[in-house]
């Protein structure tokens, strides 16, 4: 078991910021916002965003989704629960596709989001679908395996449209078993044109704890990865649990903050509308010593969450 995947409490407390979180209005939960602001409340965490998906294949089951009628859902929530200490902003997670940049960026000029996620998704073409993987695995090096992804995300980065690039590297949760996290680790030069493009374009790094609770057991990216992109310059990173459940609400989140932490992160980059991003504190008892804490566990029965 990785450090990442070692802790107790899955479940964080007392933190300021989730920035990363689906409601009933992506596809892939069912959850109302007034959950997640009864369940910040109760566990202390200051600020959400939420950042339901948005899909620009018409294929795919977010597709062309009311910007006007979400973000009237999610600003009458934050009204509501301003009062009990919990700030909620309206976000958006793009299923980015380099082939559609333009719709992309079209949408985002329309729409006015808080804070916007950037994420290479597996989409109905994609080689690590269930269906595939296993033969595009099959007599490829590992540079071969990974470039679809990879080279989506470099161009993700470089298009300037986003606050931050969501899980990395999630595509280990569908190489497994074929692939483990642990052979991608022994590569890290794969990661180097990726890290690089984040820091050029001054794009964030999102750690992602949706991992934690997956069968990779790990955080997307690793704790490794996210130290490397501090050691190139990276300057804008935050930190998001990914939840789809109430169960999944800020699951490995203070994983997430130790990591940012020990890669000699002090604050969190976020944004809260138009304007320069705002940098967040990391609570104090994150940049103590200590190793890196998360909680793995089984994957649990679900919707399809992207």
């Amino acid at each position: 078991m990785t450090e990442e995947a070692r802790g107790t409490d899955p479940r964080a407390r007392d933190l300021p910021l989730d920035a990363h979180m689906h409601t009933d209005q992506s596809s892939d939960s069912l959850v109302p916002i007034d959950v997640y602001g009864a369940l910040a409340v109760e566990r202390g965490i200051a600020e959400l965003a939420i950042t339901d998906h948005i899909d620009f294949d018409p294929r795919l089951p977010n597709f062309n989704p009311d910007p006007r009628a979400r973000e009237s859902i999610v600003r009458a929530a934050a009204e509501r629960w301003a009062p009990h200490g919990v700030a909620i902003r309206f976000g958006l997670e793009v299923s980015y596709e380099s082939g559609r940049e333009d719709e992309i960026r079209e949408h985002l000029r329309a729409h006015h989001y808080d804070f916007v996620i950037g994420s290479v998704h597996v989409g109905p073409g994609s080689p690590y679908r269930a269906s595939r993987v296993a033969s595009w695995v099959a007599g490829r090096s590992l540079a071969e395996i990974v470039a679809p992804s990879f080279n989506e995300v470099i161009a993700a980065a470089r298009s300037g449209l986003f606050d931050v690039i969501g899980h990395l590297d999630s595509i280990k949760r569908y190489l497994l078993p074929h692939v483990t996290p642990a052979q991608l680790a022994e590569r890290p030069d794969l990661y180097e044109p990726v890290l690089r493009a984040l820091v050029e374009s001054g794009t964030g790094l999102e750690v992602n704890t949706s991992g934690l609770r997956q069968a990779a057991g790990q955080t997307y990216p690793s704790a490794a990865v996210v130290a490397r992109f501090r050691e190139l310059g990276g300057q804008r990173l935050t930190a998001g649990s990914d939840a789809h459940r109430p169960s999944w609400f800020a699951h490995g989140l203070e994983a997430g903050y130790r990591i940012a932490a020990q890669a000699g992160f002090r604050d969190l980059a976020f944004r809260r509308g138009p304007g320069k991003p705002v940098s967040v504190a990391i609570p104090e008892r994150f940049r103590a010593s200590g190793t890196a804490a998360g909680a793995a566990t089984s994957p649990e029965s679900r919707v399809a969450e992207r």
